[in-house]
């Protein structure tokens, strides 16, 4: 399989050439073609039609950015070999392969406490074995292990490729235009300082654009709470349907899916059966989607009832507030559902749903976002800045919710 020079036609970016075979014949493989059916934003498309795009944009946009980010820093006299060029556009390509269907939605009731980016390492050490060793570079970036750490920062870190291409994507496919940021100029911008990425100063404005742009992305798209609403539903929907497989009663569902109703699968179980991790490689969003096309004639009502729900886009009724709401008034409400659909204690439970949500633009006690001064000092963007919304925007912010099926 040769790579020929293949352009991808990516609407955000334009023309993005594979650089080289190996990129070429990784993109090509099955475990990276599934995420074309794995949306980006999951259920926000309920809210935003156009948020149909994919993990697989999302991760070429990506590498094309991380190929920008390399041209730069080298043209900066920042010494990155072939080998690192190389090994960095891997790691970044490879950073969401872990994802399952509807991407973070259903990360914790699929699997027991098993987060996307463990899955991703076994993905990339099954594919490195795979390549012969040619990942080798790239899984010690992808994992933190590399001496020069600034490749790490790169690929995860505050201010990282992943973020610069999905807030541009996400903004794009939504149309929400307040989170666009210029990632060419903030790309352009950055810079190595004592083995750490850092902004130069006159890039200063474009990353508190960019800080300002996440946290409203957060409230508009990400954390909207009619997806919010969407998303405890599907999760319910998923407990409800291993609930009942583990109790004995037939689930429908493809093999895939069927193989993680039965059994409450943990991070050790991939790593003793490597077949999991090939079933997982099945798994997308349409397993969930046709599956709800089956359970909705389930005789579960719950079962039948969300997927209907869900389906015909009927999602539950939801509020979002600073303040927790009041216990007597959720056990009413509970009780007017549970008196409209029939439902015993057991079931309520799946008919309802509660939680808490928090956005964090900026994390100032996490790995911190490094301006370069005139001088050559390197201060955090909250010392660095003249705006007080910046320093403000490194507060926590959480908010409760509470949602319902109507009952009117």
């Amino acid at each position: 399989m040769t790579n020929k020079n293949k352009i991808i036609n990516d609407p955000v970016y334009g023309f993005i050439t594979i650089p080289n075979d190996l990129i070429f014949e990784i993109i090509e493989h099955p475990f990276f073609q599934r995420l074309r059916q794995i949306k980006q934003l999951g259920l926000t498309s309920l809210i935003y039609p156009g948020a149909l795009h994919t993990r697989f944009h999302h991760a070429i946009g990506s590498m094309y950015l991380m190929q920008q980010a390399l041209y730069s820093l080298r043209s900066k006299k920042v010494e990155i070999s072939d080998d690192e060029f190389e090994a960095c556009l891997i790691a970044i390509l490879l950073h969401d392969i872990g994802h399952g269907p509807f991407s973070h939605t259903l990360e914790f009731n699929l699997l027991n406490n098993v987060t996307h980016e463990k899955i991703s390492v076994l993905f990339f050490e099954r594919l490195n074995k795979e390549f012969n060793g040619a990942l080798t570079t790239a899984l010690q970036i992808f994992t933190n292990q590399y001496p020069r750490k600034f490749f790490y920062q790169l690929v995860s870190s505050q201010l990282d490729i992943d973020r610069l291409d999905y807030l541009k994507r996400d903004s794009y496919f939504t149309g929400v235009s307040e989170g666009h940021i210029g990632s060419e100029r903030i790309i352009n911008m950055l810079n190595v300082h004592d083995d750490e990425i850092v902004v130069e100063e006159k890039g200063i404005y474009s990353i508190e654009n960019f800080l300002s742009a996440r946290r409203l992305m957060y409230w508009q798209v990400y954390l909207h709470k009619t997806a919010v609403s969407g998303e405890e539903m599907l999760i319910k929907l998923i407990t409800r349907a291993k609930h009942l497989t583990q109790k004995g009663i037939e689930v429908q569902a493809t093999p895939a899916l069927k193989m993680l109703l039965e059994r409450n699968i943990e991070l050790k179980h991939f790593k003793e059966d490597p077949e999991i991790l090939d079933l997982f490689a099945l798994l997308d969003d349409s397993d969930i989607w046709g599956s709800m096309k089956f359970w909705r004639e389930h005789k579960d009502t719950v079962l039948s009832g969300l997927s209907t729900k869900l389906l015909e886009r009927k999602i539950f009724k939801i509020i979002l507030a600073s303040e927790k709401p009041l216990d007597e008034w959720v056990e009413t409400l509970k009780s007017k559902v549970q008196k409209k659909y029939l439902l015993n204690d057991e079931e309520l439970e799946f008919y309802t749903g509660s939680g808490q949500i928090s956005n964090s633009a900026y994390i100032s006690s996490g790995q911190k976002i490094k301006i370069l001064t005139k001088k050559g000092l390197v201060l955090d963007i909250v010392k660095a800045t003249d705006l007080p919304n910046i320093k403000a925007m490194s507060k926590i912010v959480t908010k409760h919710f509470f949602c319902w099926p109507e009952v009117d």
